[in-house]
């Protein structure tokens, strides 16, 4: 007779046994040399190890939950991003060099990141691991602080920005007016909130007026405030802009729009640090730090007669000139992995960066509008990729393959790159008088890479020395 079956489970291969006597592999992770996470294939971390918590100085309940960008924050993250790629080739990545942001205290952490797809029971993709280790270097080198390519939100390898970074610092500490020019959209405002914010002035307001938005009659009482029974629809006091930021700093964007009349109060406020509402009989002291910005030429404007002189040098005393990004097209890649990190934490996408044939289409534009222009493309492109990466297909019309024959191309965008870097390399070259050293300085490449590029495209100086 039979034995009937058994409700047992089968036992388990030799090689699948556990020795009672192993470590629990959860103890193994939990006290690894390297940081481990694992997140879900929405790149929300799913488990976050002692070494992790240690490295980037965020707490395991804190980290659980959230993209793991946002906790890691490395300079990887983005177009780069390794548990990314492990994730989309389905096989584990080199270890490769990074900086975290955000580490113990705030400070930069220099370390190598790996990263392999996780895979569940039955062999479908269900997230990845990532492991993070401390960079060891020795002599000088671990001494040597990771180059700064931010100051608070502005993100910038141009070696013009990065000029800019040195001395934002002393500036924000200074109390002097700050004049920042620069075409729309270089982000003049972000350089005033990040002088703010760095100033002894943080923490009071600040307050921002576009001078250019508002007409003669409303700008002065916007500014200033009035007092009941100036005019005849006031009937109660009214603080204006002045007084809201009191302790802080106002932000006059677009100052050479003010009118000549208005141009004489606001020489008071610099000069005396007071001013008087509308119908007020007594001064209301200003304390406030004036940071002015424009867009227009002001010299040319007080030549004209159409700005006063003194105005101008009691607002000149810092002046900051944004360059445009058609100047700075090395950021245009850095910039897109900060948008494409932007838009997908908002929006909870699982976008994880823009392909390099978009990359390139982009490289080529000359961006008439700037950073608000790149912005506003990666956030178009945000409606048509739910997914992956941002390909030229979802890029507005004039880049996308869908606008052939629908809308001419502008002419920055016909060009192969190798076309735009020989006309950005022109330009720089140009603009330090062919000196070859400068131009190397403000590209940002040794002076071998600059000579192969010069004979590559043929370029030679005015007269042909």
């Amino acid at each position: 007779m039979s034995k009937p079956p058994s409700s047992k489970a089968p036992a388990r291969p030799e090689s699948q046994r556990r020795d009672p006597a192993a470590p629990d592999p959860e103890l193994v992770v939990e006290n690894a040399p390297d940081g481990i996470i694992t997140v879900d294939r929405r790149f929300r971390i799913t488990s976050f190890n002692r070494a992790a918590e240690e490295i980037t100085g965020c707490r395991r309940e804190d980290a659980l939950g959230k993209k793991c960008a946002d906790i890691i924050a490395s300079s990887l993250c983005g177009r780069e991003c390794a548990v990314a790629a492990s994730m989309r080739s389905g096989a584990p990545t080199a270890a490769m060099p990074a900086t975290l942001a955000g580490g113990p205290n705030g400070a930069a952490v220099a370390a190598s990141i790996r990263a392999a797809p996780l895979l569940d029971r039955e062999g479908r993709l269900a997230g990845g691991i990532e492991f993070i280790r401390r960079a060891v270097q020795a002599g000088r080198q671990a001494s040597r602080p990771p180059r700064k390519h931010s100051f608070r939100e502005i993100i910038s390898r141009s070696p013009a920005m990065q000029r800019l970074f040195t001395i934002l610092p002393e500036i924000s500490r200074s109390a002097s007016n700050v004049l920042i020019l620069g075409e729309s959209g270089t982000g003049k405002e972000l350089f005033a909130r990040a002088i703010h914010a760095e100033s002894g002035r943080a923490a009071g307001p600040f307050v921002a007026v576009n001078c250019g938005a508002l007409p003669e009659t409303l700008l002065e009482s916007e500014l200033f405030g009035y007092r009941a029974g100036a005019f005849t629809d006031a009937r109660h006091d009214r603080a204006g802009r002045f007084a809201a930021a009191r302790g802080g700093t106002i932000f006059l964007d677009e100052i050479g729009d003010i009118p000549p009349s208005l141009q004489v109060k606001l020489l008071r406020v610099l000069q005396e640090k007071s001013y008087e509402p509308l119908g007020a009989d007594e001064p209301v002291e200003a304390d406030v730090r004036v940071i002015a910005a424009t867009n227009r030429d002001l010299a040319t404007l007080v030549e004209k007669g159409t700005f006063r002189d003194d105005l101008y040098y009691r607002l000149n005393v810092v002046r900051i000139t944004l360059p445009p990004l058609r100047e700075r097209r090395q950021d245009i890649p850095l910039l897109c992995d900060h948008f494409v990190k932007k838009f997908a934490a908002n929006l909870g996408s699982e976008v994880t960066g823009i392909s390099d044939d978009a990359l390139s289409v982009l490289m080529r534009h000359d961006f008439p509008g700037n950073i608000r222009e790149l912005e506003n493309i990666i956030e178009y492109a945000f409606i048509l990729c739910h997914s992956g990466l941002i390909g030229r297909e979802h890029l507005p019309e004039p880049f996308s393959d869908g606008a052939k024959g629908k809308k001419k191309r502008p002419p920055a965008a016909t060009r192969t790159l190798a076309e735009a870097e020989r006309d950005h390399i022109i330009r720089a070259l140009e603009r330090n008088g062919w000196k070859r050293m400068a131009t190397c300085r403000e590209l940002g490449i040794s002076k071998d890479t600059l000579r192969r590029k010069i004979l590559r495209y043929g370029i030679t100086p005015p007269g042909g020395g």
